[in-house]
């Protein structure tokens, strides 16, 4: 595990989520908790009377409040949530292009991001460039003179590759370039990508950040320059999210710092136990000594993540046969609540790729994403060990 601890932030993890960036100013009879302020609309008449607060438009005090919240923790100047972490990223490509411009991004993201900028932005008039991170120079290769923005995702999903982002940024930075990160499986607490250098954070704040799995939303943090960009975008496109949703999401942070300690712990426990199972062919996980980018995850994560991923000897028989045999842990298409889940990105992700497509990308048939839990870690080996036994027989 790496030395560096919350401790060498200005703001500790555990407190922000919390109280936010400045707390203070409380009045004596005034709630400890802030009240949802389930309004559309606002009194106002004339610009003297200040902002108009319209929730369409993002600045309802709950969504406010939690926007100022993430970017406390993100350690950027502003921030802004939306109403999914596809929201999020859609906002953020439609608010710093325009056609003719040009994106170059990681090969290694999310299906549906991915799909964004593939199939949908060049009906905008944007192109996009995919690189392998693992290719030197590629990134600087790939760049035009149009090149607006450098996409990546860290640690990947569903492969949970961590590249360093540090050269990247020093590239972008060197050509003007803003380089945006869903930083998504990592969190705040684990990763902070603005100290590698990274201008804009998404994330699917549906996952670690709410941390329940009732409510979906999406969030970017950045400087305050580029959040005027996204709001203004948002507010034509309109995926605000709603004040109660957002209350929820601000109810989920304040427990993000302990939640992560214990998806930390049991993701470790479980990844190792699972490396000296039988039947199955890989384990993936930062924080083993196996994992290709253990030593750099190791330096510039707090901790290593609740996502693990294995690969099972039958294949997508044996995977068919595993998940369905599991008793206590729930098969679902998301990550990053209390409860742990299990999919195949085979039927959910990715499932827009070819079965040579995802054997190019290391998520072959037999590929189970497991988004580990703050259950007691008896419990989970007990299930994934009685599972395993059956595909065995």
């Amino acid at each position: 595990m790496s030395d560096k601890e919350n401790q060498d932030r200005p703001n500790r993890a555990a407190t922000v989520g919390i109280h936010g960036r400045s707390p203070g100013g409380r009045i004596p009879g005034s709630p400890v908790v802030s009240p949802i302020v389930q309004s559309a609309t606002f009194h106002w008449a004339k610009p003297e009377d200040g902002d108009l607060l319209y929730s369409r438009y993002g600045n309802n005090p709950n969504q406010l409040e939690v926007g100022q919240k993430i970017a406390a923790l993100e350690g950027t100047e502003s921030g802004i949530v939306l109403g999914s972490g596809m929201a999020a990223t859609a906002m953020v490509f439609l608010a710093l292009t325009e056609a003719g411009d040009h994106i170059v991004a990681s090969s290694h993201l999310y299906g549906a991001t991915r799909s964004l900028l593939l199939d949908e932005l060049p009906r905008r008039g944007i192109e996009t460039t995919f690189v392998d991170p693992d290719v030197d120079q590629g990134w600087r290769k790939a760049l035009r003179p149009e090149t607006q923005i450098i996409h990546i995702e860290l640690p990947t999903n569903p492969t949970l590759r961590f590249f360093d982002p540090r050269p990247i940024a020093q590239l972008a930075k060197e050509k003007g370039i803003t380089l945006t990160c869903d930083a998504t499986f990592g969190s705040p607490v684990n990763f902070r990508p603005s100290d590698s250098g990274i201008d804009v954070v998404i994330h699917s704040a549906t996952k670690y950040l709410s941390g329940h799995s009732d409510l979906i939303a999406g969030a970017v943090a950045g400087s305050e320059d580029v959040i005027n960009q996204v709001t203004l975008m948002s507010r034509l496109y309109g995926p605000v999210l709603d004040p109660h949703a957002a209350w929820l999401l601000d109810r989920g942070i304040r427990t993000l710092d302990a939640r992560m300690t214990r998806h930390n712990e049991n993701a470790l426990l479980l990844a190792t136990w699972l490396s000296e199972q039988a039947g199955i062919q890989t384990v993936i996980y930062p924080g083993l000594a196996t994992h290709p980018d253990h030593v750099l995850a190791s330096e510039l994560m707090v901790g290593w993540g609740g996502m693990v991923s294995i690969v099972l000897e039958g294949g997508g028989a044996a995977a068919d046969h595993f998940i369905g045999k599991l008793e206590l842990v729930t098969a679902a298409p998301s990550l990053g609540g209390v409860e742990t889940l299990v999919s195949q990105p085979r039927y959910t992700s990715h499932a827009g790729l070819t079965a040579t497509e995802r054997d190019a990308w290391g998520i072959p048939d037999g590929f189970v994403r497991i988004s580990v839990g703050i259950e007691a870690i008896d419990d989970l080996i007990i299930d994934f060990a009685q599972a395993l036994e059956a595909i065995r027989l």
